[in-house]
């Protein structure tokens, strides 16, 4: 059967059933339902920080799936991996695409109802308000499905789109995204841009849109690489694209792209995790809204540690296969959460000085979101901030090892980004690249500390330690004789 939401969260809940919780009450849409699984977060109750399935949000007859992107392993085990290897895993099924399967609207679940016309009303959507200054109701987790207008290529990625009436959503799209090359290109033309808003599938579907790939288009044979099996897709409604067959709902419509047809847009909580980009936006006439007979609506949690590890994982994946493909000594990398995506570690064994900064400007190249990265030797692990910021204190001189790029295209969304005038609000950065990797051979630095491996590899602690007795007393007997 072919893979889709519904599938992997039979396989989620089969691998720990504790991965997912349900709430059966009424729950307000605004804040409730964030509210509650903000709490469950550090709640030792929750261990995993499991998905919440919430039946019933008011003023919605479909339930509220929220989380389910809210760890690595979870994540992880969609692509039939866990944490330590996902990495390499990912990158490797994003670098093996698969052609997608067109399908007939019969044939596809996302076909059973379709609504047009009148009966077009995005409100009775359960989409909800998560944060507190945030605008009102955001779709947060909709795959944007767009036709590069050169090309003819389908384009996929995620932005935020907020509820501005029963037959209208905002379309704030990033400056440095294929999307926003798509739509400037139409806007070059005068021509209307088609989009297919897309929510609820196998976590394929999401982590494939945001994935950093080469050129423009190519999203949804990625999303069949890292199903391992070729995306069921179907022809839409209203417009001339193709979406994945088996979604939950399907939002079509068209995005005049006149520079004076916008509606002003936000506040709404980013991923830096700060309210940003608040102004006029084009946005979405909805010409149909299709889904399944009971479909799920797929929420992702903004500015919370859904919206960081969601995003998370695709870039580690298309950064670590396509770095290599310039350096191919690098071994892994890792954007760590509170790096918001813009601070990336690498490692790699290096042969040449000189090679980190290569491997540095080939990651900038593929993420314009990069903004600090770090380089480290092989044999330090870039999941542990500890041990990269040893290798950084230890390994790295400034007046050497530091370079400063300014005035180059990054994170619109973070707040100190700048314009072309410094003191206007844009969307560049100043770029750093960290070498603190030790001198390349011949070159000599002092080995690390360790201890012996062979003696490692032979000793077993759970052999020879044990519990320590509350029957004993420390102050009426000598430690010799405890036991």
């Amino acid at each position: 059967m072919a893979q889709d939401l519904r599938t992997y969260l039979d396989e989620l809940v089969k691998h720990d059933p504790g991965q997912l919780k349900i709430v059966e009450d009424v729950i307000d849409p605004e804040f409730e339902s964030a509210a509650i699984v903000h709490k469950m977060e550090k709640d030792p109750q929750y261990p995993g920080f499991p998905a919440v399935l919430f039946k019933n949000i008011k003023g919605s007859k479909i339930p509220l799936l929220l989380n389910l992107h809210g760890t690595f392993e979870r994540v992880a085990l969609s692509i039939g991996s866990d944490v330590k290897g996902m990495v390499p895993e990912y990158a490797k099924r994003e670098g093996s695409p698969i052609p997608t399967t067109l399908v007939k609207s019969d044939k596809a679940p996302v076909h059973e109802v379709v609504l047009t016309g009148d009966d077009i009303d995005a409100t009775k959507l359960p989409s909800i308000v998560h944060q507190e200054l945030d605008a009102g109701r955001y779709i947060t987790s909709a795959a944007a499905i767009s036709r590069d207008p050169d090309s003819g290529r389908l384009n996929a990625g995620i932005f935020r789109h907020q509820i501005q009436g029963p037959k209208q959503v905002g379309f704030m799209t990033n400056p440095a995204h294929h999307t926003s090359y798509i739509l400037r290109n139409y806007r070059d033309q005068g021509r209307k841009m088609e989009v297919a808003l897309v929510i609820g599938h196998h976590p394929a579907m999401l982590m494939g849109a945001v994935s950093k790939l080469p050129g423009i288009g190519g999203e949804l044979e990625v999303m069949g690489g890292l199903l391992g099996e070729s995306l069921e897709v179907v022809q839409c409604k209203t417009v001339d694209l193709q979406v994945p067959a088996r979604a939950e709902i399907v939002i079509e419509g068209i995005v005049d792209t006149d520079p004076e047809k916008v509606q002003n847009e936000g506040p709404f909580g980013e991923y830096p995790l700060y309210y940003t980009r608040l102004g006029p936006m084009p946005f979405l006439q909805i010409t149909a809204i299709t889904m399944r007979r009971q479909p799920i609506y797929v929420d992702v949690f903004n500015a919370h540690r859904e919206h960081l590890v969601l995003g998370a994982l695709p870039r580690m994946g298309g950064i670590y296969r396509r770095v290599r493909e310039s350096i191919p000594t690098v071994t892994a990398v890792n954007l760590p959460l509170m790096g918001i995506r813009s601070t990336l570690f690498i490692a790699m064994k290096k042969r040449v000085d000189g090679e980190p900064k290569i491997a540095a400007s080939a990651a900038f190249a593929v993420d314009p979101i990069l903004k600090h990265i770090f380089i480290v030797d092989d044999d330090i692990d870039v999941f542990d901030n500890d041990q990269v910021m040893w290798a950084f204190t230890t390994r790295f001189q400034g007046d050497r090892d530091l370079i400063v790029m300014p005035n180059f295209l990054g994170g619109h969304l973070n707040p100190v980004s700048y314009g072309f005038h410094r003191e206007e609000k844009g969307p560049m950065e100043t770029k750093m690249i960290l070498d603190c990797t030790r001198p390349a051979p011949p070159a000599t630095f002092p080995p690390a500390c360790r201890i012996p491996p062979d003696v490692l590899e032979r000793v077993q602690p759970s052999k020879v330690v044990v519990d320590y007795s509350s029957k004993t007393s420390l102050v009426n007997d000598p430690i010799v004789n405890l036991g």
